[in-house]
């Protein structure tokens, strides 16, 4: 490698790794305190299990931040070497612009080789040990989910209140539970009650007693509040369905055949298995749901190969974009990536609403936001190597 090649080669790797790092940073604050956060409040989890959990969340938002990184880097290095008259010394000396773009194309070449890696073995590896460390740490501590003085809204229908917590058991507890449209259909209030942990079910248990009063409003108007079925005082209250701790974190299984969270191999296997017929005693709908369920796999297939690519796609696309913005300042430069970035998941994350449509091949419309991106950046590096 020439002496320019490996100085635009590792000037670019540094800003690269600094960019991606920035993002990554970015992306696991905001995904940490959307999974964690919650937990770590109410002491459910502690300092240690969390910091360990953070490293594994790292490869789930590189899958993301890498190609913003990548693009962010070569947005920063050759608009600051155009800018500075760099680009136009070299071209001066005889240099073309695919000189120039060679340690750029390779270093972005080596990032797609990188994120396949991520994409299809690493990230699915964590992933996993990450759910199911987070779920062995709330099922250790099960009654950690009833906190007292706080509104708990975890489970889906209810919202649950309570004043004082020993224990399992429990003092001044209100209970509201709620249709689908999230509106309160039933109101009660105990003086005491008990919670246990049933842990063949994996559920929690809640009992009601002790001056139990209650009021339900006609599910088909709940928000008129004269309009009530019934309203009950006694010793007890008839006992809650099981609180199943599933609807939290899924059932122990479910997020590892989640498509996008297997790895390469688990994906063919599972491919595989959905391309055998279904059995005829399913009738039509089964077939039409395995077909959804093959279409899944195939576009996280594609989705994995695909953003692997846009690492090159990004490292190709910012070569003539930095070089016609020509700005020495970083926050123009991190701006001008950013909204490139959001555009292009945006495409990508759309795709997926076409999933229940497996006729519309969502599986091959996983290529189209890097293949276009691609044919821009090519006609766009092509017209600045002609200036």
């Amino acid at each position: 490698m020439h002496t320019l090649h490996r100085h635009i080669f590792f000037s670019v790797l540094l800003t690269c790794a600094a960019a991606t790092g920035l993002f990554a940073f970015v992306l696991l604050a905001a995904n940490a305190f959307k999974d964690l956060l919650g937990f770590a409040l109410t002491g459910q989890l502690p300092p240690g299990v969390i910091l360990g959990l953070l490293p594994l969340l790292l490869p789930y938002v590189l899958a993301y931040a890498l190609p913003l990184g990548v693009l962010t880097g070569v947005l920063l290095v050759l608009g600051r070497m155009s800018a500075q008259q760099e680009i136009t010394a070299m071209r001066a000396a005889g240099l073309g612009l695919g000189y120039v773009a060679r340690p750029v194309l390779l270093l972005g070449a080596l990032g797609s080789v990188l994120a396949l890696k991520i994409n299809y073995e690493i990230m699915p590896a964590t992933r996993t040990a990450y759910r199911t460390t987070l779920a062995n740490a709330i099922r250790h501590n099960p009654l950690g989910l009833i906190v007292p003085k706080t509104f708990v809204s975890k489970f889906p229908g209810y919202v649950f209140y309570v004043g004082e917590k020993n224990g399992n058991l429990l003092s001044d507890v209100w209970v509201e539970r709620l249709d689908k449209n999230k509106r309160a259909t039933e109101l009660v209030h105990a003086l005491q009650g008990r919670v246990d942990y049933d842990e063949q079910t994996n559920s929690l248990l809640l009992v009601l007693n002790g001056n139990v009063i209650g009021d339900r409003r006609n599910p088909a108007d709940p928000n008129t509040f004269s309009n009530t079925d019934y309203q009950v005082t006694g010793a007890s209250a008839p006992p809650f369905p099981p609180l199943k701790l599933d609807t939290l974190l899924g059932p122990q299984t479910a997020f590892q055949t989640k498509p996008g969270f297997l790895s390469l191999d688990q994906l063919l296997a599972e491919r595989h298995r959905l391309a055998e017929p279904a059995p005829a005693a399913g009738g039509a709908d089964a077939a039409s749901a395995r077909k959804v369920e093959r279409m899944k796999v195939e576009v996280a297939l594609h989705e994995k190969a695909a953003s692997a690519l846009t690492v090159l796609t990004f490292a190709l696309f910012g070569v003539p974009l930095g070089i016609r913005v020509s700005r020495r300042e970083t926050s123009a430069n991190l701006v001008v990536a950013v909204a490139l970035a959001l555009g292009f998941f945006l495409m990508t994350e759309s795709i997926h609403w076409l999933e229940k449509y497996p006729e519309s091949r969502p599986d091959l419309l996983q290529w189209a936001p890097s293949s276009l991106f691609l044919l821009v950046g090519a006609w766009l590096f092509r017209r600045a190597g002609r200036v």
